[in-house]
């Protein structure tokens, strides 16, 4: 389940002036007995979310704003003198709350949408969203501790088990009929210094008792979205074989863990985006393209050395590697790897994705203590810039654009074309030659250069610096323009692709028209975006509002 993108706090009121466009409809607005802390917003479908102070928490219905319960936390769970954090874990339905002591912190767990107290405890230390993974099959969390892992019932707190052979955090995993999970593990950001002696383990686990069946290593650094907390890679079964797509292929024999053959190369992305001051949590995403399989071919970037890249084609069945092309020198990213035809197209530099979890605690001259935080996502660009081609045949190269040296955004695949945007102007490139079929200045939506492109129905998206706009592919004509203040990409729904500023505004742009309905943040509010991108949840004081991002 994706997770919902948390919008920052408001800071700032923006100064632009811009045509006036509708706010968005108002569904409901509920006022709690209780200031707002904490929130917490359920999917649509799960029907409930939460909103607490650091003394009580109101569970309230989604649909209607209704309150479903509200209850104080020493009345839930006595042990706890105070809450310090409350972290919710939806599929299992359980929220944990923590009050946390030097070396030996209280955790207690209630049942979300009653309130019902399950079970507290002050065995384990160092318990945080980032080392806690609820198992559904089994009803249980597993919980990575610095000397090991424990296996823990859901329900009551029951330990069914601990192993000391698997060290760090259970990442992405398939869960096999006859309760075994196979996963690979992996150390978050946050928790870098909690796991000495860590090492890259590919492992199947016994659900039941614990026991490692067996464990192998993989190549690279295994990783989760910092914010929006998507794996960074895949783990599948296919036939006899579990398979790990991560900087290319690492293909393993089910029954033994035997390596079987490898296309994967280590690859970090570090430089490509500065870390932000007071940055709990960074990451940077995106700097290498998945690799790309049609059929038995399997195309992969081999990004290790950092001078001098290479794509490699390799046979899928055998791992036999089949051609080495030439060197792509010097590229610091290469972000989209396309297989069209009989070419191989690749986008060097352009548009990533950067992540931060910002927490800056501030003494005030009274006394007091404000504590600021942002949930960042941006885009920063990366150098150098360019578009080539190769062959899929021998690996040799097609053609070399000179037109991007200056700059890049993003390409996307137009069919038999790829779109290109240099931040300036789209361009319209031919496979087969490289040749430009158009070029189409950005200025005409007059929504400022181009952030970065992406397609929708036959249209290129382009996410301005202050709006969107949208060009036919085929001929490069405009559609459609919405200008709206200085903002960035903060998600996109099928045909609503939301726009946010630095204080939090945000807009809703319907692609079909460009236009778009605008909600305008409080300070001191915040707001969660739901998973389907329909509504959007305001949290403020002692209010929680829920509005529309559609008529």
């Amino acid at each position: 389940m994706k997770k919902q993108i948390l919008l920052t706090i408001a800071l700032i009121v923006s100064a632009f002036i811009v045509k006036s466009q509708d706010d968005m409809p108002v569904v409901w607005e509920s006022r709690m007995d209780h200031k707002i802390e904490h929130n917490g917003t359920g999917t649509e479908e799960r029907g409930y979310s939460y909103a607490a102070s650091d003394k009580e928490i109101t569970v309230f219905e989604n649909a209607t704003g209704k309150v479903k319960w509200t209850k104080k936390f020493k009345e839930i769970a006595p042990k706890l003198g105070k809450i310090d954090e409350l972290i919710p874990f939806w599929e299992s339905d359980i929220i944990f709350l923590f009050d946390r002591k030097l070396g030996k912190d209280q955790i207690a767990c209630i049942e979300m949408e009653t309130g019902k107290f399950l079970w507290s405890t002050d065995k384990y230390q160092d318990v945080s969203e980032d080392n806690v993974v609820y198992i559904p099959e089994e009803q249980g969390f597993a919980i990575s501790l610095k000397k090991e892992l424990v296996f823990i019932k859901a329900q009551t707190g029951e330990e069914k088990w601990s192993t000391v052979k698997f060290k760090g955090v259970v990442g992405s995993y398939v869960y096999t009929s006859d309760g075994y999970l196979i996963t690979v593990n992996f150390v978050p950001s946050s928790l870098g210094a909690l796991f000495s002696g860590f090492k890259n383990q590919i492992a199947k686990i016994n659900l039941k008792n614990g026991d490692i069946v067996w464990e192998n290593t993989y190549i690279g650094r295994a990783e989760r979205k910092v914010i929006s907390k998507e794996f960074l890679y895949d783990l599948f079964v296919e036939g006899d074989k579990v398979i790990l797509r991560m900087n290319g292929y690492q293909v393993y024999d089910i029954k033994t863990g035997a390596s079987l053959w490898s296309a994967a190369f280590d690859y970090t992305p570090d430089g490509l985006a500065s870390r932000p001051a007071n940055a709990k949590r960074f990451g940077v995403y995106g700097g290498v393209a998945d690799p790309v399989r049609v059929g038995n071919d399997l195309y992969v970037l081999d990004m290790s050395n950092k001078r001098n890249q290479y794509i490699k084609k390799y046979d899928f069945n055998s791992g036999k590697l089949l051609w080495t092309s030439p060197e792509i020198k010097e590229a610091r990213a290469i972000p989209n790897m396309y297989v069209m035809g009989d070419k191989i197209v690749l986008q060097i530099g352009g548009t990533v994705e950067a992540q931060a979890y910002i927490y800056k605690r501030t003494n005030n001259a009274d006394g007091s203590v404000t504590i600021t935080e942002e949930w960042k996502i941006w885009y920063p660009n990366v150098k150098p810039n360019g578009v080539q081609a190769f062959n899929v045949s021998d690996g040799k190269m097609a053609w070399d654009s000179e037109r991007f040296r200056k700059g890049i955004t993003n390409m996307i695949d137009a069919g038999d074309r790829v779109i290109v945007s240099s931040g300036k102007a789209l361009y319209s490139m031919d496979i087969a030659t490289g040749k430009e079929r158009y070029e189409v200045p950005v200025a005409k939506g007059g929504v400022g250069n181009a952030e970065m492109i992406y397609p929708y129905k036959d249209m290129a998206v382009v996410v301005g610096e202050k709006g969107v706009s949208t060009f036919r592919m085929d001929n490069g004509e405009l559609v459609g323009s919405g200008k709206y203040k200085t903002s960035q990409l903060e998600d996109k729904f099928d045909n609503i692709l939301i726009m946010k500023t630095a204080g939090a505004d945000i807009a809703a742009f319907d692609l079909n028209t460009c236009n778009y309905l605008e909600f305008k943040a409080r300070k001191g509010s915040s707001t969660t975006l739901t998973t389907d991108g329909k509504f959007v949840y305001v949290y403020e004081n002692k209010t929680v509002s829920k509005v529309k991002t559609t008529k």
